[in-house]
């Protein structure tokens, strides 16, 4: 068996742990098994000898901040005005570039 560096994600911050495993696609899909599906944030490392010294567990590395309800609507509707503007901005191309393509038409 191998030791294998996996970042994780376990209560919305992100951990480094250690897993024994066979390889690295065992590494990973042992830590998905335990904690989710999403829980895996990179590919496992295979440690060397001379890493040997690592902690199970290291010190958190980033916390995620979760948005409530409200924020995450004011995000959606930010996103949706976003949208309009761009499709706006190419309505009016592409009927500038018609109303160019018209006139520029010989007449029969």
């Amino acid at each position: 068996m191998n030791r294998y560096l996996v970042a994780v994600r376990v209560g919305g911050q992100l951990v480094r742990t250690v897993v024994f495993a066979d390889s690295a696609t065992h590494a990973r899909l042992i830590v998905q098994y335990q904690l989710g599906m999403d829980s895996v944030i990179n590919t496992p490392v295979k440690i060397t000898a001379e890493q040997q010294d690592l902690p199970m567990f290291d010190s958190v590395i980033k916390t995620i901040k979760p948005l409530t309800p409200a924020q995450s609507r004011i995000n959606s509707l930010k996103a949706t005005v976003d949208r309009d503007r761009q499709a706006l901005a190419a309505e009016r191309l592409r009927q500038k570039s018609q109303r160019i393509s018209a006139s520029t038409k010989p007449s029969k």
